[in-house]
């Protein structure tokens, strides 16, 4: 077994101050870092494109449930994309995600940068007196952070300096709108429309008029923030009797609609989030982590599964209770790499559209702001490749040779009649298109609401055929021509506004720190508890330390040829319950595992320091 790094010395550090350009359901009050002393406050760095965030938020209800008077939580939203800077966009992704905390909207980074978060997401954890006690990267906390605020409640209110108080939230006023923030939609033979209302917690059936609602599925007993939709097949009508196939997101799992009756069945996962690295497995006992969309792969259904940032696929059998979830791409490393599908990068792919001949799954990545392809090869091989977008932190409005063309956060991709790509470029409200014969991207539709899919229709009277795109801002779907000629942008390259991190050239002592929770503990008796995987971009800057090995620590060469780059790292570790050591171990001990991904912009510069260390779990 790796041990655990040894826990520094505990240096008291005052928590800075929150500096920001306003803040977010508090009814318009503004806070500073005083007014929450006496309480124990945790700070959340977040930004609403992270999936990872997402999954953090939920698992910080049941913590802020827990402690309602004595723990505040307040969301630092620091943007990766420029699009997240925008303060309203801002204020309907609070709504949308449900955040029931203060949210403190740091555009510049400030406050990020005063509490040297590296990553996405962060959480500090402030004591009652107004000291940092805790910094944690990545997901998998809620246990151990709940451990850590009781342990904190208990200490000072045996000083006297635990002072519950009102919760500082207020809600927004409610939500007029009869869709919200819907997600994903498909057309049916009628002409009709059926959306994914994302955040009302169901499926509702339109009429072409895009208004009238002729049929609803669901509700938040049945689904949870449902995204991706896709047809049965007629084999699967017949088979499973289920007509629609939903991506249930929140709730992790396949869900099949039965028109007939209405009724709502349980395809593949449990209902828990997947946390470690698996194959696959029967589909209803098999864990899923925030699946996204769906597609067909011959007789198999394709799953964007976001939350590992990979792609599945879900076999149906005979019966339900047959199916099978296998992996068909994706390590579950966050970036872009292709070749092999098994050996390919993603990052959170949300968008999936198979082409008219069926030879490849076209895909919307969206953390590389990426349109990529999956294709079976003639030995039955995948192959992954980008067409257009460069990496995790390049992002733009710009048309032009694919290579060159930068899109930003899509969420959609649609195959056009023609055999072009029609991309929902969410953060750019924009539709873009692909043309892949020519290698070009251009601009079909501006000004529209994060628009996250769109689906092809064709006009029974005129034979126009037009896009219906969800724009899920507006809480609408809305008809969008479809030019001769499209439109074309030169718009400025974006990078992520994230302060780099200086290096010197050569040896690099290379550090993830992680310090178990109060009563648990690394444990090897099932294999080796900690991973640690590093790889940089471009290519050439790392020049030894590189790929998957057990451990916390490692020494790396980076190049000296090279001014910047980006250092990415991924780390996992498995705490247990109890000591094993020892043999105290609980009766029903649980394992929790703890993961994050780090892209970590560098400068490299001659006399720079020679050490990095990045807390995955650090008091």
């Amino acid at each position: 077994m790796t041990p655990a790094p040894a826990a520094r010395a505990r240096v008291k550090v005052r928590a800075p101050e929150l500096v920001g350009r306003g803040w977010l359901n508090t009814g318009g009050k503004a806070y500073s870092i005083a007014d929450f002393r006496g309480r124990v406050l945790v700070l959340d760095f977040w930004t609403f494109c992270c999936v990872n965030c997402l999954h953090v938020l939920d698992e910080l209800r049941p913590v802020e449930d827990q402690y309602p008077a004595e723990l505040t939580v307040v969301g630092v939203h620091s943007p990766k994309f420029e699009h997240e800077a925008d303060p309203e966009a801002l204020a309907a992704a609070v709504e949308r995600y449900a955040v029931h905390h203060p949210v403190l909207d740091d555009p510049e980074l400030v406050t990020w940068r005063a509490y040297a978060a590296r990553a996405w997401p962060t959480l500090v954890v402030v004591d009652p007196e107004g000291y940092v006690v805790a910094s944690m990267s990545g997901e998998g906390h809620g246990p151990g952070l709940a451990s850590l605020v009781g342990e904190l409640i208990e200490e000072h209110a045996a000083k006297g300096t635990l002072q519950p108080g009102d919760d500082p939230y207020v809600p927004p006023p409610p939500a007029d709108t009869a869709l919200r923030f819907p997600g994903k939609a498909v057309v049916m033979e009628d002409g009709s429309f059926i959306v994914s209302d994302t955040s009302n917690q169901r499926v509702v059936h339109l009429e072409a008029d895009l208004e009238t609602e002729r049929a609803r599925w669901g509700d938040r007993s049945s689904f949870n923030e449902p995204q991706g939709l896709l047809l049965a097949s007629p084999g699967l009508r017949d088979g499973l009797g289920v007509d629609l196939l939903v991506a249930d997101s929140v709730n992790h799992q396949l869900k099949g609609i039965r028109f007939s009756d209405g009724s709502i069945h349980v395809l593949a996962g449990t209902g828990r989030q997947l946390r470690e690295r698996t194959g696959g497995g029967p589909a209803l006992n098999q864990d899923l982590s925030t699946p996204w969309d769906l597609a067909w792969l011959d007789d198999r259904v394709l799953i964007a599964m976001a939350g590992t940032h990979q792609l599945w696929a879900w076999t149906p059998g005979d019966a339900i209770e047959q199916g099978v979830v296998e992996v068909v791409g994706g390590t579950t490393n966050e970036g872009l790499r292709d070749g092999d599908a098994h050996e390919a990068w993603f990052a959170q792919p949300s968008g999936l559209c198979t082409s008219a001949d069926g030879a490849r799954v076209w895909v919307a990545d969206s953390e590389t702001s990426a349109l990529r392809a999956i294709t079976r090869g003639d030995d039955g091989t995948f192959t992954v490749e980008t067409h257009v977008g460069t990496g995790l932190f390049d992002f733009g409005h710009r048309d032009g040779p694919a290579e060159q063309a930068l899109l930003q956060h899509p969420l959609g991709v649609t195959e056009l009649p023609d055999g072009s790509v029609a991309i929902s470029d969410t953060y750019n409200g924009a539709i873009r298109r692909y043309d892949p014969a020519r290698g070009e991207v251009s601009t079909l539709a501006k000004g529209l609401a994060e628009p996250s899919d769109a689906v092809v229709e064709r006009d029974p009277d005129t034979g126009e055929t037009r896009l219906v795109v969800v724009e899920s801002a507006a809480h609408r779907l809305t008809r969008v021509a479809l030019p001769q000629d499209a439109q074309r942008v030169d718009g400025p390259a974006r990078r992520t506004q994230r302060p780099p991190t200086e290096l010197a050239p050569g040896p690099v002592d290379l550090e993830v720190t992680f310090v178990p929770p109060k009563g648990q503990k690394l444990d090897n008796r099932w294999g080796e508890p900690t991973m640690l995987d590093v790889s940089a971009s471009p290519e050439g800057l790392l020049l030894d330390g590189g790929g998957r090995a057990p451990g916390l620590r490692r020494t790396i060469t980076v190049a000296s040829g090279i001014r910047q780059g980006t250092l990415h790292v991924s780390v996992r570790a498995a705490a247990c319950d109890g000591d094993p050591d020892t043999g105290e171990v609980p009766e029903h001990a649980a394992c929790h595992l703890f993961q994050q991904d780090w892209g970590i912009p560098l400068t490299l510069v001659e006399g720079a320091p020679g050490t990095l260390t990045l807390d995955l779990r650090g008091t």
